[in-house]
C-alpha cells in the first residue's frame, strides 16, 4: 500500500478506517433508534412506502365523501329554495289572485331601493303569505316598466293592492319596517271591508 488507509492494492474483501467508522456510526445509531423508539433519519432520496389500504381508511374516506355529500346537497336545496322564492316574488301575475298585496317598484342598482326592499321584508315577516304577499317589480324588467308607468310611480315605491288587484294606496319614498308594518296591518284591516 502506498497510501494509508486506501484500499488500492488491497485484496478484495478489505475495507478502510473510514469506512469501519461509518458502519459502526450506523450500528450505534440503529441501537440508540431500537432503545429510544424512535425512527433513524430517513434518507430523502427514498421514497416512502406506500399507504395501507385497508377497512380504516375506506371508512374515513366514507365518512368524508359523505359529509362533503351533506355539505353540497344542503348548498343545493338552499340555492333552490333562494331562486325558488326569488321567482316568486317577481311573479308579477300574482296581484288579484284573491289575496292582499305589496307590491315594490324596484331597481337593483338604487340603494333606496335596496333598503326600501330590506325594510319591507323585515316588515312582511309579520305577516304569513296567505294573508298579505309581497311582490318586486323590477323596472329593469318589462313586466316592472310596464306596472310602474300604468300606476304612474316611480322607484322607491311600495303599491298596496286588495284581494281583487284593485291599488287601494301607494307607499312613496324609504321607510323604517315598524311604520311599514303599521301600514300594511291598516291596507289589510281597509281591504277586509271591501
Amino acid at each position: 500500500n502506498r497510501w494509508p488507509g486506501s484500499h488500492f492494492g488491497a485484496g478484495a474483501g478489505t475495507t478502510t478506517g473510514f469506512e469501519r467508522e461509518r458502519s459502526k456510526a450506523m450500528k450505534r445509531q440503529k441501537h440508540r433508534a431500537k432503545r429510544t423508539g424512535s425512527q433513524p433519519p430517513k434518507d430523502p432520496a427514498v421514497a416512502p412506502p406506500p399507504a395501507k389500504s385497508g377497512r380504516r381508511n375506506f371508512l374515513k374516506l366514507a365518512r368524508n365523501g359523505a359529509i362533503g355529500a351533506v355539505i353540497v346537497g344542503g348548498g343545493g336545496w338552499y340555492l333552490v329554495q333562494d331562486v325558488n322564492a326569488r321567482i316568486r316574488e317577481h311573479d308579477l301575475t300574482r296581484i288579484g289572485n284573491g289575496v292582499p298585496t305589496v307590491v315594490q317598484i324596484h331597481d337593483p342598482q338604487c340603494p333606496q331601493c335596496t333598503a326600501l326592499q330590506r325594510e319591507a321584508r323585515r316588515a312582511m315577516s309579520d305577516f304569513d303569505d296567505s294573508e298579505l304577499q309581497y311582490l318586486v317589480a323590477d323596472i329593469n324588467r318589462f313586466e316592472g316598466r310596464r306596472l310602474a308607468a300604468a300606476h304612474g310611480v316611480g322607484h322607491v315605491t311600495l303599491l298596496l293592492f286588495d284581494a281583487d288587484g284593485e291599488m287601494r294606496g301607494a307607499l312613496v319614498g324609504p321607510n323604517d319596517s315598524d311604520y311599514l308594518a303599521q301600514e300594511f296591518r291598516r291596507h289589510l284591516a281597509d281591504s277586509s271591508r271591501s
